[in-house]
């Protein structure tokens, strides 16, 4: 045989004739499939050769690149394998495929050559290409892909094979673009901005969404390869809205029953794709603007209903609780709407209920309940308002006494303290994410009291979990146990008091540390360390008897401190732990492996160093470090306010913005219309302008109007309407003439009332003229009454001056004369007094008489003054009244006006027209001629 192939490769080098050629490179490849290492061996070269010389014959290119493909691939030896069942030779067709590959890249050219062969059209040239470069992709993956990336134009030529018409070469280059994509970001890159997410989308929903066949398999994995860990195509995949194109690919029906397998592949990848998008190894910042795109565009509802749905395969059921769980996780808007999720049932029920109903179903599979538990962690992750309604079913105020319908903390106890040991984990986990990072509900969770049996008082549920604990359960309830304690304890102080409250505790964990058990129990020795080290890290020194410094003596006396750091040590180095801190999704093999949580290794990470220095520290240590704990927290309590302060100021900041926005808005609003009304103004203002334009226009063609008219003639109903016109034209004027003879009648009036005024305002004048002569006649009386009084005042200083000068004579006279006319001097004095007295009184009286004779005048004149100016008021009324009755009289006149020449351009309308009109003087004869002449021009 190998002669046979050797005589066929001279032949392939050596003839002249094509067709010779022709025949040997088919004859190789038909050996190719059977002899696959002689031909390789031999006939490489010279195929080369041929697909470098012999371009223009695409036959004999289709032959060469069909025998190169047939001694590269491992396609057809691994089905022969498949029957014969053997490694060994499995392994040496795998070599000899990667050995061919080698040699045919090692020529760069080579791969540059083929990539030329792909723009060819003919499809037996197309085709085979195809297949090759797919199979060297397979052996040599980087090597390959290497050469592309740096050949010109060399992905974009690819990218032309997913716009082939015909299916096949369309199908295998998706294949190709599966092997070339395949962990190389830069040609990632470059094929997701070659427009291909449009074009394999487009490809998917032309083949039937999840009914499709295997091609949209295809077209998810090359979506998969392109997404998956590149940041940038995946923001290239949100930002071109590709994500609300997603959504009708899990539109499922009522009847979900008989699903195919190719359905249950296309939709499992379908929900892989979206897990890809929203994976929490991603940016947080992408993840987070992914899973809201999801909900606006309906994705995240379309996924509740497959989960709420019947008759969903198991499987797909699972994936899609794991898709759901990473679309809401740490989203509060995607929480929310999960949380208002209900179950169709009867009475309607929450769909987190409906799944922790699952979750503690020991009957459930086991990769269910999983997936249920890592829906329950993402909803609670991040999300104070989820775990505050979940702890509140808890509480005793909130329990339902009807016992009508279960809540999500019923079931979470019931599988605490059931028999199954993965309920007891799964629900011990699921209550820590409750409490995770969340102070205040660590303490609520505290008031939680159970009925354990009928006749015993009830015990809170902290004393419940280390009842549970003491009693020798399963490794895996014990771990859940103790992973719920160290996570409900730590930075609690309130409680830690709580759990050092119960005598038995400390106790039971120095006494589970202290012995030497198997490996299986080394992890439990290590969490009952852990909780033990919370209890002295986060104690408050409340409780005398378990003060930090007591609890370290007791672990140094009965344990022993290195023994203690060793038994602490036991959770980190655990395989198990290290899985599990690899990925929040909990993925167990069996559930014998389910033992940690990846929340709970983030906190023993961080514990752990915490508590070592802990225990080596000293009594002034620890009191120099609560120091710093207490101003940490008043520092803290400081910044806290003043956050608090800021929030406050920024929510009125907000406030005000709104108001001003507001306040804009509608002063735009206002502007607005103030525009459109001044516009609608100008309008009208236009309009009535063009009105006058016009009407003076009619006006002044009139004539000519008037001649075209007689020239087509006119109708009679015309001129009937012209005769109407008149009329009411008529009636008008005549109706304007009665009112402008009803305001000649008003004007009369008001000038006899002028008239009247006239008099009345003389006569007052009079009135006010006299009194002003009255009051002067008073002033002239109380003058000379003054004077009057002014004469007996002086008289009477005369009286006083007289009586002083007697008094000096007096005294200056002799005693003897003294004494002789002190008896006469005495008399002439009182009377002298006494008629004083008398004209003062008298004087008195007439000043009194006088002042009140003066103010009844002054109110006298007041009253005058007021009548005069209330006459003056009604002669201003009567002067406007006369006034605007002239200006009334103004318009109507020129009204009337304006009327007769409308009545006279009228008539002289009707004068062209040829029709008989009335003249002024008919007019003014009475309404009865009126209506006779009307009667003539009837007939």
């Amino acid at each position: 045989m190998a002669a046979r192939i050797q005589k066929l490769c001279d032949r392939v080098a050596s003839s002249t004739l094509l067709d010779d050629r022709r025949d040997a490179v088919r004859a190789l490849k038909s050996l190719s499939k059977k002899y696959r290492l002689e031909v390789g061996f031999q006939a490489m070269e010279h195929l080369i050769s041929v697909l470098q010389t012999d371009r223009s014959d695409s036959e004999i290119i289709g032959y060469a690149l069909d025998t190169l493909y047939n001694i590269v691939s491992n396609d057809l030896e691994e089905e022969e394998q498949d029957d014969l069942e053997e490694e060994n030779s499995q392994k040496q067709v795998d070599d000899l495929g990667r050995q061919f590959t080698e040699i045919f890249i090692k020529q760069q050219e080579n791969v540059t050559l083929l990539l030329t062969f792909l723009e060819e059209f003919d499809f037996h040239v197309r085709w085979p290409g195809v297949k090759l470069l797919t199979s060297l992709l397979k052996q040599q993956g980087p090597q390959v892909q290497q050469i592309i990336l740096v050949s010109p134009m060399g992905v974009s030529r690819l990218m032309d094979l997913l716009a082939d018409s015909r299916e096949v070469i369309r199908n295998d280059g998706v294949l190709l673009l599966q092997q070339l994509t395949k962990s190389n970001a830069a040609i990632q890159k470059i094929v997701a901005f070659e427009n291909a997410f449009e074009r394999l989308l487009d490809i998917v929903t032309d083949e039937g969404n999840s009914d499709g066949g295997i091609v949209v398999e295809d077209c998810l994995l090359l979506l998969q390869n392109l997404l998956k860990n590149n940041n940038s195509n995946q923001n290239f995949f949100k930002e071109g809205s590709y994500i609300q194109r997603m959504k009708p690919w899990f539109e499922v029906g009522d009847d979900n029953s008989g699903w195919s397998a190719q359905k249950v592949t296309n939709l499992h990848l379908m929900l892989q794709l979206v897990r890809v998008l929203v994976s929490p190894t991603n940016p947080p910042g992408a993840t987070s603007s992914c899973q809201k795109t999801m909900f606006h565009c309906g994705l995240l509802q379309q996924l509740c209903t497959i989960l709420m749905a019947t008759g969903v395969p198991a499987d797909i059921l699972t994936e899609t609780i794991n898709t759901v769980s990473e679309v809401i996780r740490g989203c509060q808007i995607n929480q929310d709407y999960f949380a208002s999720v209900n179950a169709p049932s009867n009475p309607p029920r929450p769909a987190i209920v409906v799944l922790l109903m699952s979750m503690v179903n020991e009957r459930q599979p086991f990769v269910l309940r999983c997936a249920v538990l890592y829906c329950f962690q993402c909803y609670l992750y991040k999300n104070q308002k989820g775990q505050g309604e979940i702890v509140s079913t808890l509480l005793p105020s909130t329990i339902d006494a009807t016992g009508n319908s279960v809540s999500a903390g019923q079931l979470l106890c019931g599988g605490l303290f059931s028999t199954d040991s993965v309920s007891n984990w799964c629900a011990a986990v699921a209550l820590a994410h409750a409490l995770q990072e969340n102070a205040t509900l660590k303490e609520q969770l505290l008031r939680v009291q159970l009925a354990t049996s009928i006749g015993n008082p009830p015990v809170s549920l902290l004393q419940q979990c280390t009842n549970i604990l003491s009693q020798g359960s399963k490794v895996q309830t014990r771990v859940g146990l103790l992973m719920l304690l160290c996570t409900w304890l730590s930075d609690c102080p309130i409680a830690v008091t709580h759990f050092l409250h119960n005598s038995a505790n400390i106790p039971f964990l120095t006494g589970q540390i202290a012995e030497n058990l198997g490996e299986e129990e080394q992890l439990v020795q290590g969490l009952c360390a852990l909780l033990l080290g919370i209890c002295i890290y986060y104690n408050d020194n409340s409780l005398e008897n378990c003060r930090k410094e007591k609890l370290k003596q007791l672990i140094e006396k009965r344990i022993g401190k290195e023994n203690f750091i060793e038994k602490l040590g036991f959770i980190s180095k655990h395989e198990l732990y290290s899985r599990a801190a690899q990925k929040p999704q909990p993925s167990f093999s069996s559930p014998d492996h389910m033992m940690f949580d990846h929340e709970f290794t983030k906190l023993v990470k961080e514990l752990e160093g915490i508590i070592t220095k802990a225990i080596y520290k000293s009594s002034e240590e620890d009191k120099q470090e609560e120091e710093v704990k207490k101003s940490l927290e008043q520092h803290d309590n400081i910044v806290t306010h003043y956050k608090k302060v800021i929030r406050e100021q920024d929510q009125q900041l907000e406030e005000l913005k709104q108001k001003v926005n507001t306040l804009k808005s509608q002063n735009e609003q206002l502007q607005t219309a103030v525009t459109q009304q001044m516009s609608q103004i100008q309008q009208h203002k236009d309009q009535y302008n063009l009105l006058k334009v016009q009407l003076g226009k009619d006006n002044q063609h009139h004539s000519s109007h008037s001649d075209m008219l007689q020239m087509n003639g006119i109708q009679p109903e015309e001129i009937s309407k012209l005769r109407q016109e008149i009329e009411e034209l008529k009636n008008k004027h005549e109706a304007l003439q009665g009112q402008l003879r009803e305001k000649d009648s008003v004007i009369e009036n008001l000038k006899s009332l002028q008239s009247e005024t006239g008099t009345t305002e003389h006569s007052s004048q009079i009135a006010a003229s006299a009194g002003l002569e009255q009051a002067n006649e008073l002033r002239r009386e109380l003058e000379a009454l003054r004077i009057q009084i002014q004469s007996p005042s002086s008289d009477i200083s005369k009286l006083q001056s007289e009586k002083q000068e007697l008094l000096q004579q007096m005294n200056t006279a002799s005693v003897p004369a003294l004494g002789d006319s002190s008896a006469i001097t005495a008399a002439k004095n009182s009377e002298l007094e006494g008629r004083l007295l008398q004209e003062i009184k008298e004087l008195k009286s007439e000043v009194k008489a006088l002042s009140e004779e003066k103010a009844l005048l002054k109110q006298h004149l007041d009253s005058i003054n007021s009548t005069v100016a209330v006459l003056q008021d009604e002669k201003s009324k009567l002067h406007q009244e006369v006034t605007e009755s002239k200006k009334e009289q103004d318009d109507l006149l020129v009204l009337l006006a304006d009327q007769d020449q409308k009545i006279l351009a009228l008539k002289n309308k009707l004068k062209e027209l040829g029709e008989p009109v009335e003249d002024e003087d008919d007019t003014e004869s009475g309404d009865q001629g009126d209506e006779d002449e009307d009667g003539e021009e009837e007939d």
